[in-house]
């Protein structure tokens, strides 16, 4: 299923348009993937738009980071209120999906990643299709 482009993706800190949220092709993780991602879904509800068991899947992430030995320059918290303010900002109203990932950018090359700096993106987009989840029906 095609993507259909937001305005903006977070990246290190800073909302980027989505045309500019790119990455060096001599990153470190895109050629040797070490790296690490989740997919998130959130959903329309009465009260607005919200992220399934967001901290849930943030923690796994960065668990994952924590086996793979990246640093992860972000807290749980911080990527819990990026993730918010990422889906506020591309009025995802009908809900999204969402694919943070923690990747290790351009800097040394080779099977040593030290040197490569850890780089942190979450980007959010409508895909397929979003249920809608109400107090008597779990789905439409």
């Amino acid at each position: 299923m095609p993507i259909t482009p937001t305005a903006k993706i977070w990246m290190d800190g800073t909302l980027v348009d989505w045309n500019d949220a790119n990455v060096h092709v001599l990153s470190h993780t895109l050629h040797y993937g070490l790296g690490a991602f989740e997919g998130i879904r959130a959903y329309k509800t009465p009260n607005g738009v919200a992220v399934f068991r967001l901290t849930e899947h943030m923690q796994r992430l960065l668990n994952s980071c924590k086996i793979l030995d990246l640093e992860v320059p972000y807290s749980l918290k911080d990527l819990c209120e990026a993730t918010k303010e990422l889906v506020r900002v591309n009025e995802l109203h009908d809900g999204c999906y969402i694919r943070p990932i923690v990747y290790l950018g351009y800097g040394e090359i080779g099977v040593n990643p030290i040197g490569s700096p850890v780089q942190t993106a979450i980007a959010a987009w409508t895909w397929g299709r979003t249920w809608a989840i109400t107090p008597t029906r779990a789905r439409a």
